[in-house]
């Protein structure tokens, strides 16, 4: 009871403030009240091109994060174990990390076909997240455990899964959390810069053009409560790995 109270008084709090700057603002079309809201996310739950945008979304999210972290796990090692490759490769990390967003998607899209785009710029924003989560990881091993290892003559292999990886986990899982948020806001900003034909940021942006502010207001609700429920699942799942 105590925490469904936490959550609740927050969300009843906030909902009432925006029921209040509607009504002060009086225009539907700047902003509508969180019942119309509401009302058209309901309505547009019920039609199936809703969970096709929704999956079509969460397919490319989920593609950008599965490379982007399989690039930055392999960079990081790269970068750890070779200073030639950490001379050469770690700049180029840092450049894309500051590089905004909106830049890569406008760079991208002379490159890749519209489709592959939110992918493909999620992927980027989630490897330097990753590189860094792992070689700050690799750079505060306990060199005690690879000595131990090394005197016990473990192959590379049982080296990597007795040694390596439960000393990164921690890391991997604060990397990977950040990185998911990063990877869900970048793809559907793209998607909403480079509309491919199904997306959330298609609908986003047909909102926009439309002047259907009340839809443009559902679909953004639909993309935070989508995340939230994807983010918890995702720390639920990695402190569960943690555990064991």
């Amino acid at each position: 009871m105590k925490k469904l109270l936490k959550t609740a008084i927050p969300l009843g709090f906030w909902l009432a403030v925006w029921q209040a700057a509607s009504w002060a603002v009086g225009r539907e079309l700047l902003l509508p009240g969180p019942v119309r809201v509401g009302e058209r996310l309901l309505a547009l739950a019920g039609t199936a091109d809703f969970w096709l945008d929704l999956g079509a979304t969460l397919g490319r999210v989920f593609l950008g994060l599965l490379w982007g972290a399989l690039a930055g796990t392999v960079l990081a090692f790269l970068t750890h174990f070779s200073p030639w490759a950490d001379r050469l490769v770690s700049p180029a990390i840092r450049v894309v990390r500051a590089t905004p967003v909106v830049s890569f998607i406008l760079l991208v899209y002379l490159w890749v076909a519209r489709a592959a785009i939110p992918w493909v710029i999620a992927g980027l924003m989630v490897l330097p997240v990753v590189w860094g989560a792992l070689s700050a990881g690799l750079g505060s091993m306990d060199g005690k455990l690879l000595e131990l290892a090394r005197a016990y003559r473990f192959s590379r292999l049982k080296t990597l899964r007795l040694v390596y990886l439960p000393a990164l986990r921690p890391h991997l899982s604060a990397g990977l959390l950040t990185a998911f948020g990063l990877a869900w806001k970048s793809g559907v900003a793209a998607e909403v810069i480079c509309p491919p034909a199904r997306a959330i940021g298609s609908r986003i942006q047909q909102a926009k053009l439309g002047l259907e502010t009340a839809d443009l207001f559902a679909w953004t609700l639909a993309i935070v409560a989508l995340s939230l429920a994807l983010e918890g699942l995702l720390r639920w799942g990695l402190e569960r790995g943690d555990r064991r």
